[in-house]
């Protein structure tokens, strides 16, 4: 049932990676506050939260607003997973 779960949701996922996302829990480890973050598309999003530890943000706390009111939110575990598997598709318009 998992995987099912998993394949629903990158299937969403890229349908959706040119809609427009939020990022929010993203802290910026020089000035210890939290980065604001434009609105970007869902691909940019998931590339940037799976990335930015290296960029020198925390994204622990990191969540990814998509779609209509009420899809779940992506976190870090979820960005990491889609961007591995899927890496330049997100980006593709």
């Amino acid at each position: 049932m998992l995987l099912a779960l998993d394949d629903a949701i990158s299937s969403a996922v890229l349908a959706g990676r040119a809609a427009d996302a939020e990022i929010f829990g993203v802290i910026d480890l020089t000035s210890k506050i939290e980065a604001r973050i434009g609105a970007i598309s869902l691909g940019r999003a998931i590339q940037f939260v799976a990335n930015a530890s290296v960029l020198g943000y925390d994204v622990r706390g990191a969540m990814v607003l998509y779609g209509d009111p009420g899809t779940p939110s992506l976190r870090i575990w979820d960005c990491e997973h889609l961007w591995a598997q899927y890496a330049g598709a997100l980006l593709e318009p």
